[in-house]
């Protein structure tokens, strides 16, 4: 390997370590031995003249030097990239980390997969799957799918589509609390509780009343912070919800779940795709984000 080629390596180390805040994570993520990582670090460091990175037993953070570096690398690797592309065979390569939530990615992505995987069989995808706020830049991950329109600092968000939300109950639940006919009437009910990683407290039931929104706050005995067990526990009768019509589609159908307060719909919650916006939209996230833009635009949602 050249040294042009080594140079350029050890910017995207440097990069990568930055962006991790972590030499075992940024190594894993490129292949190498901590030992080798830390090396080329030093070595980087000596040949520049200049301490880029702080660092701690728990932390590492680029000095003010550092961040400078960083983002003349982050140019550097684009172009790079850009110019590598540009006579390449133009197939999208190599490892792209995606996050969404288990249920729609089982939903909407899996039975699709196997087209985009044959359509790009130069790009690995790694999934992952959760309801809680993911840290792209921290955590490597290139882009994550989520409900909701809040844009995070650093954070580019594509709109996917816009699902229709549902309130509803068991029919259990409704055979002891009954079932009631309005907002107004909701005096001695119940919610299963779901916890908002954004403000840590229980999320409020909305709906649409005479043209505008109204929250409606339940008490409950039961809040969590995952949308399966939450489903779950409306299933086992311990309150009301509300969630995505896709969600329990095969619920109503079956009868487990009985939709409620029809005149009074939640506001329909958008899709979108976030991603960070101090990296060039590689190509292997830009055929990513196009297909699922169209999975979704022709979703049942």
């Amino acid at each position: 390997m050249n040294k042009r080629m080594d140079r350029l390596d050890r910017m995207e180390l440097f990069v990568r370590v930055v962006d991790r805040r972590s030499f075992s994570a940024a190594a894993a993520d490129l292949g190498l031995a901590r030992s080798t990582a830390t090396e080329a670090l030093k070595q980087l460091e000596r040949s520049l003249g200049v301490r880029l990175l702080e660092r701690t037993t728990r932390h590492v953070a680029p000095t003010l030097d550092g961040q400078a570096y960083y983002h003349r690398c982050l140019s550097i690797l684009s172009e790079v990239d850009e110019a590598e592309n540009a006579f390449r065979d133009a197939q999208p390569r190599g490892l792209l980390r995606v996050d969404a939530h288990g249920l729609l990615t089982r939903t909407f992505l899996l039975p699709r997969l196997r087209e985009f995987m044959e359509r790009y069989p130069l790009l690995d995808l790694q999934i992952g799957q959760g309801d809680r706020l993911v840290d792209l830049v921290r955590e490597g991950v290139d882009c994550v799918i989520r409900a909701g329109t809040a844009v995070e600092s650093g954070l580019i968000m594509r709109r996917l589509a816009t699902m229709t939300e549902i309130t509803c109950a068991s029919p259990a639940y409704l055979e002891k609390h009954g079932t009631p006919q309005s907002p107004d009437a909701l005096e001695g009910h119940f919610a299963v509780g779901f916890l908002s990683s954004r403000t840590g407290e229980a999320m409020p039931l909305e709906f649409h009343v005479d043209g505008a929104v109204r929250q409606v706050s339940l008490p409950g005995r039961l809040t969590v912070n995952n949308s399966d067990t939450m489903a779950d526990l409306a299933r086992r009768g311990f309150g009301l919800i509300q969630a995505p019509r896709y969600r329990f589609r095969q619920d109503l159908a079956d009868g487990a779940l009985v939709e409620v307060l029809k005149d009074f719909p939640p506001p329909p919650t958008p899709l979108a795709a976030f991603y960070p916006q101090n990296r060039q939209l590689s190509p292997r996230l830009r055929v990513f984000l196009d297909w699922i833009a169209k999975i979704f635009a022709e979703a049942d949602l």
